[in-house]
């Protein structure tokens, strides 16, 4: 008898597990193609045109412009009338991660909540809250969630793989804000143990954030051959990997700002 009723607590808990695995199964479906429907409505407020790149004198692209330039038209305003907290728009070469990024107030809101705001376990692409983002901060980090349908930050890991490092295209990364659009080299990229280190965005001077990025240079897993100093700016993006127990990381120069003022049509 004690057996049996031993039996039947494991199959009660084994059948609450399988319940329990489902259910969040559907729910993280249901949040995917709720941001997947977001995303497509927000795409309508960006418009990318490409430039013809400078030539030389032999007619051969400059070798600072291996890479096809883009100008990006964003109706920012559009978008902040759907939320505030639209700080702006990332695209990464080759991988899924092209969003509005959102800053709140701190770097918890946004990992369970949607540019609407709407509860979503799926979150959304959000900068560090102790960002300025006015140009000035040395080392700008945006967050987003790995997500298994290779949403938000879910194809971030892509630049680990080889072929995407050895497509020198791949390596601008832009971001846009509603006055400036930025141009990035990236410069690192690695996996490491969830740590405060790389997130540092306070630096006494130039000296401490020139060990700063150096370090980060020689973390990386493929080699860049970007110069890097303390009179740099940088941009930082990461994520979760290995089921959260680990960090994907990526670092980029800013090598170029413009200023911009057009809206989409």
């Amino acid at each position: 008898m004690k057996n049996k009723i031993i039996v039947n607590i494991f199959i009660l808990v084994f059948l609450i597990g399988i319940i329990y695995s489902g259910t969040n199964i559907i729910l993280w479906f249901i949040d995917n193609k709720k941001n997947s429907d977001v995303q497509e409505e927000l795409k309508e407020n960006v418009k990318i045109v490409e430039k013809i790149p400078e030539e030389t004198v032999d007619n051969s692209p400059k070798e600072s412009e291996y890479i096809k330039e883009s100008e990006y038209i964003i109706d920012f305003e559009r978008v902040k009338n759907i939320n505030q907290d639209t700080v702006g728009y990332i695209k990464v070469q080759n991988t899924n991660i092209d969003y509005f990024v959102v800053k709140y107030t701190d770097n918890s809101f946004y990992l369970k909540h949607n540019i609407k705001k709407e509860k979503n376990r799926s979150g959304w692409i959000f900068m560090d809250y102790r960002n300025k983002n006015d140009g000035t901060d040395k080392n700008l980090i945006i967050y987003g969630h790995n997500t298994n349908d290779g949403s938000m930050f879910g194809t971030l890991k892509y630049i680990l793989n080889k072929d995407w490092y050895e497509n020198e295209n791949n390596h601008k990364i832009v971001l846009v804000t509603d006055t400036t659009q930025y141009e990035y080299q990236v410069f690192s990229t690695y996996v490491i143990e969830p740590e405060d280190y790389y997130i540092n965005t306070t630096f006494k001077n130039n000296n401490d954030f020139d060990k700063f990025v150096k370090k980060l240079k020689s973390r990386s897993k493929y080699e860049y051959k970007v110069d890097i100093n303390g009179e740099d700016k940088i941009l930082t993006l990461s994520s979760c990997t290995e089921g959260g127990k680990k960090r994907v990381v990526l670092h980029a120069k800013l090598i170029e700002q413009e200023d911009r003022i057009e809206k989409v049509d």
